[in-house]
């Protein structure tokens, strides 16, 4: 079988020695078939990777998909909403249809999307890692010349094309942007789990700000929140603390909301804030809200792009596309450092 293509029934049927209606017998399960040729049949299946076509009965034989499976962490999150649109609008010229699900962030659930995609023998498949997924079972596919692509985090186990924000050096603008405001308690509230891509990086761009500006990593300003609500507790958690930061940085848009939430129920106007990607309605905030923005335009359309190619027959080295971030100020990331008073 060709390196270039995806393995066929016929595959199936060479590798065994029988028919392909004897195949297509044991995986519909229609009809009489022997253990021992269900057994082989099956065995066969694993080692080429096929996948039986679900909508075979819908398109031609031997005819090509015309959708592309796109595995994301949270339907509810804007920033991916955004993605998918763009990615849509990309395929959508090619008269390819977007096919879209929701792993939740979790591995199994991940898995279970992928596989039931791969069954659709889809033409492209994109997927947002889950935290501790491992992608090694898409090799035989991609090696079949399925064109895979990770967006927003690098997959794992598997070598194909990414395409990310420039996490560490957009963390890096913002925080260095509160310390040229006078800011040398600068708090950072990421995400959870703390394994997560993204949270590594731009946790890695706030230590470097800190490290060139001459100031002390401190564990006891950093802390991570899954969602708004805990965003919100754990603002109040630095806000106590005995030496308590005087700006903050939001690791994400959710923890963005928790700590002006926070902010304001504790009517705290002191405190300085930078958010990594931008927030509905945060010009509407009282100051508006500075971001560090991402472009999720771009990267489904640089997603969808870099996909397209492969399925046109680009075979050179997978690669990761990194899309810039721009630093947008708005006014919340300005507030000054409270001037300390002397002894």
């Amino acid at each position: 079988m060709a390196a270039n293509r995806r393995p066929t029934l016929a595959d199936v049927a060479r590798e065994v020695g029988v028919s392909a209606k004897t195949v297509s017998r044991v995986l519909n399960d229609d009809g009489p078939a022997s253990p021992r040729t269900r057994e082989q049949v099956l065995a066969a299946v694993a080692k080429l990777g096929f996948q039986p076509n679900l909508m075979a009965r819908n398109i031609r034989v031997g005819g090509p998909d015309t959708t592309v499976g796109l595995v994301i962490p949270d339907l509810g999150n804007p920033f991916f909403g955004a993605v998918a649109s763009s990615i849509e609008d990309t395929v959508r010229d090619r008269g390819l249809t977007l096919l879209m699900g929701s792993s939740a962030d979790d591995p199994e659930r991940e898995r279970a999307l992928t596989d039931k995609f791969l069954a659709r023998r889809i033409s492209i498949l994109m997927v947002v890692p889950s935290v501790g997924a491992d992608h090694a079972h898409l090799k035989t596919h991609r090696a079949g010349g399925l064109p895979v692509v990770f967006i927003d985090r690098p997959g794992a186990s598997l070598a194909t094309d990414s395409v990310v924000s420039s996490n560490r050096a957009g963390a890096h603008e913002g925080v260095a942007h509160l310390i040229a405001h006078g800011h040398r308690r600068v708090g950072f509230i990421g995400d959870l789990p703390t394994r997560l891509y993204t949270r590594r990086e731009r946790l890695a761009g706030y230590r470097t700000a800190l490290q060139e500006a001459g100031l002390p990593y401190d564990r006891s300003l950093v802390t991570n929140a899954h969602d708004q609500h805990g965003a919100s507790a754990a603002t109040s958690q630095l806000l106590a603390l005995p030496d308590p930061p005087t700006a903050l940085f939001a690791g994400n848009n959710i923890v963005a909301l928790g700590i002006v939430t926070e902010l304001a129920r504790s009517g705290r106007k002191d405190v300085a804030v930078v958010a990594f990607d931008d927030v509905a309605l945060a010009e509407a905030l009282e100051p508006a809200l500075t971001v560090v923005a991402q472009d999720p335009d771009e990267i489904g359309r640089a997603a969808a792009t870099t996909a397209l190619a492969r399925l046109d027959g680009d075979r050179s080295r997978a690669g990761t596309v990194t899309v810039p971030t721009r630093l947008i100020v708005r006014g919340s990331g300005e507030r000054p450092a409270p001037v300390l008073q002397e002894a």
